[in-house]
């Protein structure tokens, strides 16, 4: 089949699911909306699959399909397009190969929700605006598809509207966003206006003629190119959670688990790393960009890794996970190694969404229980999670085995990186160096909380018992029968649920309490995640990074530098460091959480200063809600009490019409109805037309 054909299928066929979900999901039942967006994404993750597979291994090249006319106001041009190349064409695999198996996923997760038609209108939405995004061969396209995720991500964090937490949740991310896409859109209005056009294919060729060009400001120079970047990863920076716009993804996590998959593994934190990629020919003339980028980068990662140190709440300490990896993309991106930020991308995707969808498992196994407090010893329960939530743990870490260049996912593409940004220090920019050392570090943090998480969740002793179960899934239950009750009403006011009970507790019986597996078809999801998990970096590190990797990219990223290549020696320390940070986390959690149990609950309780520091998030939400927030509603209340309602309601239509009242209270005073103060009146209007004639006529 036509390659146009295919990627036209792929783009529109999650938009039809979340049209026929949406529009008739009440009319055609909950089977029919979730077999239809469900098996449009599968389509579509097939088709991904075949393109990417000619795109990797056949002979097709890049190309355009052009739709229909967007917007063309003046010399502003915009068209709805698919552009094909090496970025897009792996971005297609990663958005639809996750988004179709959290789909299926969803199916046992969200099984006694009563508004699934919904939700799977939600997810196809999501898809498509993502697919459009990936796809979009303008800056207008690409805008277009950013804020559909944004809207997207709002209606799916927020999907338990009748939990304030989850509103709450909604607007911050919506809010903190729409922060990042002021920069963007500046950033956008800065390209356009330097070069005339807003066509990556017309605007990357005139990149290099602009070097050097700017302006004087502030006593400053201000280089054209720097500016436009700076600006475009503003909205990066709100997209993929980075530091200072980073608050949003934690509560994130309000959403369903499927939801957190979905965001957090592939598709929307993800959008600024490739939008980064994308513009790879304008940041490799930025370098103030290029640096801020891998300042931040390296930061975020650091940041994310120590908070992940201390929470408690599986499905937060996960979502920290992401925030630091997307750290760890950026300054990739940064030093220059483009396609090692690309192929973590693309290895994280699979076990990141593998280790939330087992975490989903897991919290369905225990009630809905969200705090690993609460769990332990679950192996012999949840077998089958145990075993996947183990390998996406081996990925995450990058445990591997240098010599013989053998490891799961993370260990190829974490590994670049951090050799990425030592090359770059060799090159004679030291900020290379510094995000080589934090990559260093966190990913011995990285290993410390993820074998946490295992060993917490899985082995040791249970922190639970059968009673706790029971009577957890007896508030549930009546939580759950009262959601019913109150969409049944029209109207929702439970805050006591976290998540609605799927189906699959009412088959499992009230007489036997204990953790059990999810359904197969929230399994089947996990097990071909674990493959990708497993897999994904040693089938695939060669066309990326390694030997074929300019066969593969055939020119999507900008000027691939020898050494960030796979092949390129190191020092054997620099080879090692990685690995024995990772070692050196797991041997810690190790005897942290198994050998010596109980030593962190220890130690958390001593509250010391780092933990505290760690464990309140660096105190971002308390700095940003008693500067940013508090300013904001004074100010808001200024304007509106002080300025709005007083001054200017107030000396204007309100001033105005209350006048009028009081005028009028006041002559109707005197239309009293009696003859005598009539007649008064009347003396009082003879005696002044007299006193008027006298001293008229004496002067």
């Amino acid at each position: 089949m036509d390659p146009k054909v295919l990627v036209t299928i792929i783009l529109f066929g999650p938009l039809i699911g979340a049209i026929t979900a949406g529009l008739f999901g009440r009319r055609i039942g909950d089977k029919a909306s979730m077999g239809v967006t469900t098996g449009f994404l599968f389509l579509s993750a097939i088709l991904s699959w075949v393109v990417f597979s000619q795109w990797t291994w056949g002979h097709l090249e890049p190309f355009t399909v052009t739709y229909a006319p967007f917007i063309h106001v003046g010399d502003f041009i915009s068209n709805w397009a698919f552009r094909l190349d090496g970025l897009s064409a792996v971005m297609l695999v990663v958005v639809t190969t996750v988004s179709s198996l959290v789909h299926l996923y969803s199916w046992g997760y969200m099984a006694d929700d009563p508004s699934k038609p919904r939700f799977f209108a939600y997810l196809s939405l999501f898809t498509f605006a993502m697919l459009s995004l990936i796809s979009a061969a303008d800056f207008m396209q690409l805008f277009f598809g950013w804020e559909g995720v944004g809207l997207a991500s709002y209606l799916l964090i927020g999907f338990w509207h009748h939990k304030d937490t989850a509103n709450a949740a909604s607007i911050k991310a919506f809010v903190v966003n729409r922060v990042g896409d002021f920069g963007f859109a500046l950033g956008i209005m800065t390209c356009f206006w330097a070069f005339g056009t807003i066509e990556f294919a017309k605007l990357f060729p005139l990149i290099e003629a602009s070097v050097g060009k700017g302006w004087d400001f502030a006593g400053g120079y201000f280089s054209l190119i720097d500016l436009a970047c700076a600006l475009l990863f503003v909205g990066a920076m709100g997209k993929s959670a980075q530091f200072f716009l980073h608050t949003w993804l934690p509560d994130a996590m309000e959403g369903p688990t499927p939801v957190s998959a979905l965001i957090h593994a592939a598709t929307m934190v993800t959008a600024g790393v490739y939008m980064v990629c994308l513009l790879s020919p304008m940041f490799e003339y930025a370098p103030v960009a290029k640096t801020i980028v891998t300042v931040i980068g390296a930061v975020t990662a650091l940041f994310a890794a120590t908070v992940g140190l201390t929470q408690n709440d599986i499905k937060r300490v996960i979502a920290y996970s992401t925030c630091s990896q997307l750290g760890y993309m950026f300054f990739a991106a940064g030093v220059g190694a483009y396609q090692a930020a690309m192929f973590h991308l693309f290895t994280h995707a699979f076990f990141k969404a593998l280790l939330f969808l087992g975490a989903g498992s897991v919290i369905h196994g225990m009630a809905h229980e969200q705090d690993m407090r609460r769990y332990g010893a679950l192996q012999k329960y949840l077998p089958i999670t145990y075993a996947v939530m183990t390998i996406g743990t081996i990925a995450i870490t990058g445990l591997g085995i240098p010599f013989l260049d053998w490891g799961f996912a993370g260990f190829y593409s974490k590994d670049a990186i951090i050799h990425a940004a030592y090359s770059a220090g060799g090159a004679g920019h030291p900020v290379g160096y510094f995000a080589f050392f934090i990559g260093v570090l966190v990913a011995g943090l990285t290993a410390f909380y993820s074998w946490r998480v295992a060993f917490f969740t899985f082995n040791g002793h249970a922190r639970w018992t059968p009673e706790d179960l029971e009577q957890h899934w007896h508030n549930r239950d009546h939580a759950h029968d009262a959601v019913h009750d109150d969409h049944a009403h029209g109207h929702a006011q439970h805050e006591t649920h976290d998540e609605p009970l799927p189906e699959a507790h009412h088959g499992h019986g009230h007489g036997d309490h204990l953790p059990h597996e999810s359904p197969w078809t929230m399994r089947i999801p996990l097990l071909v995640l674990s493959v990708g998990a497993i897999a994904a970096g040693f089938a695939f590190h060669h066309q990326f990074i390694g030997e074929h990797n300019g066969e593969f990219w055939k020119g999507a990223i900008f000027n691939a530098p020898a050494e960030h290549a796979a092949g390129h020696h190191y020092p054997l320390w620099v080879v090692l460091a990685p690995i024995v940070a990772s070692v050196g986390g797991l041997l810690i959690a190790a005897y942290m959480y198994i050998w010596r149990e109980g030593l962190g609950a220890k130690l958390a309780a001593n509250n010391g200063l780092l933990y505290v520091f760690f464990y309140n998030k660096w105190f971002f939400d308390e700095l940003y809600q008693a500067t940013f927030v508090r300013a904001a509603k004074f100010l808001g209340d200024l304007f509106w009490k002080g300025g709005d309602q007083k001054l200017i309601d107030g000396l204007g239509p309100d001033g105005v019409s209350a006048l009028s009242v009081q005028v009028g209270k006041g002559a109707g005073r005197l239309q009293s109805g009696y003859v005598y103060h009539y007649a008064f009146v009347m003396l009082l209007g003879v005696a002044g037309l007299l006193t008027f004639a006298l001293w008229a006529w004496a002067a």
